[in-house]
């Protein structure tokens, strides 16, 4: 009984060798084509027609897979290969290459006017960063819009980079900038005051036939006149009639 164990272990075990032989010497060469492999040429750093020239001159086959935007490399030169450099791979094997492309340039949007946040979107959705923001008084533009960009709207620039913005603070609180009244209703006139933080003063009646009653004529201050202090605006204001002023005003008595 023992010598038949023993005897099937070595049959076993040289059986299983034979096996190995086999698979090792015959079989796998046959199945990868051991004869027809070649260590793989290192083609990073080349240029894409090049580096596929060679390949090719090597038995191989480049394709490109992917790309990488940058600015650093000269367009289409190779900055990854796969397989590596040097592998033993089987002749006629496809090589993906990685390669460099040119950074894409946008438009610079235009964001003055925009509020910050609306200008921020504007930047994100073009690939823009927002670099640095300034904040300021400013008084030709509402409290929390763009006041100021650079670059300037219209300008190509490299997609990624900065931008800078201002945005105003408004009105400083000593800067009372008289508005342009001439033209407007006597009510849109006094909430532009009202805006400017500016009070109106005395109203006087002009007879006018030609225009719509109660436009503004005049005004005693000049449009565009700083001031460091509220003051009283006087208006010139049109009427049909006179008489209809007075009669309104004898009737308040």
């Amino acid at each position: 009984m023992k010598n038949k164990i023993i005897n099937f272990i070595i049959t076993f075990f040289l059986i299983s060798v034979f096996i190995f032989i086999f698979f090792d010497k015959f079989a796998m060469p046959i199945y990868i084509r051991k004869g027809n492999t070649d260590r793989l040429i290192n083609v990073r750093g080349k240029i894409l027609e090049r580096a596929i020239s060679e390949l090719k001159v090597s038995g191989f086959n480049g394709v490109v897979f992917d790309t990488v935007f940058t600015s650093e490399l000269l367009p289409q030169t190779i900055i990854d290969q796969y397989p590596p450099s040097g592998q033993k791979v089987k002749k006629g094997r496809t090589v993906r290459l990685k390669i460099s492309r040119p950074e894409k340039m946008v438009n610079v949007p235009s964001l003055v006017g925009k509020s910050r946040r609306s200008a921020e979107i504007a930047i994100q959705q073009l690939g823009l960063e927002l670099d640095t923001v300034y904040i300021e008084f400013n008084p030709d533009y509402p409290r929390g819009t763009v006041a100021w960009q650079f670059p300037k709207s219209g300008d190509k620039i490299k997609k990624g980079r900065g931008l800078q913005i201002t945005v105003s603070q408004g009105l400083p609180p000593d800067f009372y900038q008289v508005p342009q009244l001439f033209g407007l209703s006597l009510n849109s006139a006094k909430d532009k005051l009202s805006l400017s933080r500016l009070k109106l003063g005395k109203i006087t009646y002009q007879q006018n036939e030609d225009l719509v009653p109660y436009t503004i004529l005049d005004q005693s201050i000049s449009p565009g006149t700083v001031l460091n202090k509220t003051t009283q605006i006087n208006l010139i204001v049109s009427v049909l009639n006179l008489q209809d002023i007075f009669d309104s005003i004898q009737n308040q008595k």
